[in-house]
């Protein structure tokens, strides 16, 4: 895996302990295997991160830090990773997953007003919730399942070209 890469743009550990919002970790964050590079605390952070990202809910960074410290997944890569979701990628992301909720559910798709407003906002959560958190939590977990096997895949990709260059070296040397 691209060890340098991710190194260069992760936050150190100090940075992330230092942070107010995750000091009710408190000393769980101390587990070196939480900033570690190996294929499983990648893989298990790939994973939490993706899955987080999906849901509808406020503070996803701390739900993936509360879901990867006890897993010990690395935490830069599964608090980074909820990102995915943003001001700009959330409302097409979660407009997809309410189309997806509204085909599992077989419910009716509400309409859309022209301006969007409060008003019109908690009149229809009503109908609008279910679906949502159905296709949320279903793109949550196969995106979860996608980003796992992916990073694993990979790794052991990266691994295996890295040996093959190793082998050539070597006979090149001799």
């Amino acid at each position: 895996m691209p060890r340098r890469l991710l190194k260069r743009y992760m936050p150190t550990p100090e940075r992330i302990k230092a942070n107010k919002s995750l000091r009710f970790l408190g000393t769980m964050l101390h587990d070196p295997n939480l900033w570690h590079l190996n294929r499983h605390s990648v893989a298990r952070a790939v994973a939490i991160g993706l899955f987080v990202a999906l849901l509808p809910i406020p503070m996803q960074m701390l739900l993936s830090a509360s879901v990867a410290v006890p897993s010990r997944a690395n935490l830069p890569i599964s608090v980074g990773l909820v990102w995915l979701t943003n001001p700009v990628t959330m409302p097409p992301i979660f407009f997809i997953e309410y189309k997806i909720g509204t085909l599992l559910l077989g419910t009716p798709e509400r309409t859309m007003p022209m301006e969007l407003s409060l008003t019109w906002l908690s009149a229809e959560i009503q109908h609008l919730w279910q679906p949502l958190l159905v296709g949320s939590l279903l793109i949550g977990i196969i995106a979860a399942l996608i980003g796992y096997s992916a990073t694993m895949l990979y790794w052991r990709l990266w691994v295996y070209r890295n040996w093959q260059r190793r082998k050539m070296r070597r006979r090149h040397q001799s």
